[in-house]
């Protein structure tokens, strides 16, 4: 979630959602328009008496399948090419926990099959330092230019 006016001192849970204002200004057009399809659709849902129930994962990772750069390899792309600062406060505003794209589908299944699922579902377990991933990327992939700060 991109929301700059989000107090560092609080975990970000299911209340927070993109500042779409802020996402325009700084032409974050993918983070745009999942917000406002997710708000569109807890719109629709309420106006036509269906529950509507979002997961939302951080980052996922797994297979490319297409033949185009998506965002959370661009991501990584970007560290391993040391051209995202580590200090950027983007990496707290995406969110540093990546998910395996099994695991988020597991987690879709889960709320389908559950009656008493309701509203957003935040898709992490913790929080992991940017800088810790960069440590484990050096370990495997020592070859890369990685961002020094």
């Amino acid at each position: 979630m991109m929301n700059p006016s989000w107090p560092d001192s609080r975990v970000m849970d299911e209340s927070c959602w993109s500042d779409i204002e802020h996402c325009r200004a700084i032409e974050k057009w993918y983070c745009v328009s999942k917000t406002e399809v997710e708000s569109k659709a807890f719109e629709f849902g309420k106006a036509n008496g269906l529950d509507v129930v979002s997961v939302c994962p951080n980052l996922i990772l797994g297979p490319i399948l297409q033949p185009t750069t998506n965002a959370s390899t661009l991501l990584l792309a970007k560290l391993l090419k040391g051209s995202q600062p580590l200090k950027d406060r983007t990496w707290r505003i995406i969110g540093t926990t990546g998910w395996w794209m099994c695991d988020v589908a597991e987690a879709l299944v889960l709320v389908y099959e559950k009656p008493e699922a309701q509203e957003r579902y935040i898709c992490t377990s913790h929080s992991v330092h940017i800088k810790d991933i960069v440590d484990i990327l050096k370990d495997k992939y020592p070859n890369y230019n990685y961002p020094k700060k």
